[in-house]
């Protein structure tokens, strides 16, 4: 069992309808040991890729995006939910349905800092139904870049967000795959 695993174990909640807390480490509170681990795994995944930028969505991907920008020596692009002032008026810009939100969020990025023929790994925290991965897809190829990788934290196998992604085909990789959540209990795939 990897560290993140014994981590939600220990400190993650099974809340009920497929959500998994795992703010204490992940989500509000950001364990910076626990990323620095999972960035370099990641970056040890992907380290053959051919990536020159890794994406990702505000606010929960960005520890483990920076991390493992950290160990490939790339710079990160966020996608932001807002578009602040200081940003362009010509942006990309998608929606994506978010699980713990209830509703659609705006995924924005300037083309300041998406070019076209970056080759783009995206890192997220959660890998679930695909939709807010797939929305980050749609910014990169708007952008004129290429998808070269997926990589998520955890990954909940039974939302089918995996094969939501297959199209795209990329290498994905998790660090924690979730099998099931039911009646409160964490179960991984093994």
């Amino acid at each position: 069992m990897n560290e993140l695993q014994e981590r939600i174990l220990k400190d993650g909640q099974a809340l009920g309808n497929g959500i998994l807390k795992v703010d204490s480490f992940v989500n509000h509170q950001v364990d910076p040991h626990l990323m620095d681990t999972c960035g370099r795994d990641f970056a040890k995944r992907f380290a053959n890729v051919g990536a020159t930028k890794i994406l990702t969505a505000e606010i929960s991907g960005i520890a483990p995006a920076l991390t493992t920008a950290l160990h490939m020596g790339l710079p990160v692009v966020y996608a932001r939910k807002t578009k602040p002032i200081t940003m362009p008026d010509q942006v990309y810009l998608t929606l994506a349905p978010s699980h713990t939100k209830g509703r659609m969020v705006e995924l924005i990025v300037s083309p300041e800092y998406l070019a076209n023929d970056e080759k783009v790994l995206i890192i997220d925290d959660f890998l679930a139904s695909g939709q807010t991965i797939l929305g980050l897809a749609r910014l990169a190829e708007a952008a004129g870049s290429k998808v070269v990788g997926i990589g998520a934290l955890i990954e909940k196998i039974f939302e089918g967000g995996r094969d939501a992604l297959a199209s795209l085909g990329v290498p994905i990789e998790s660090i924690a795959c979730i099998k099931s959540l039911d009646d409160g209990k964490i179960e991984f795939v093994e």
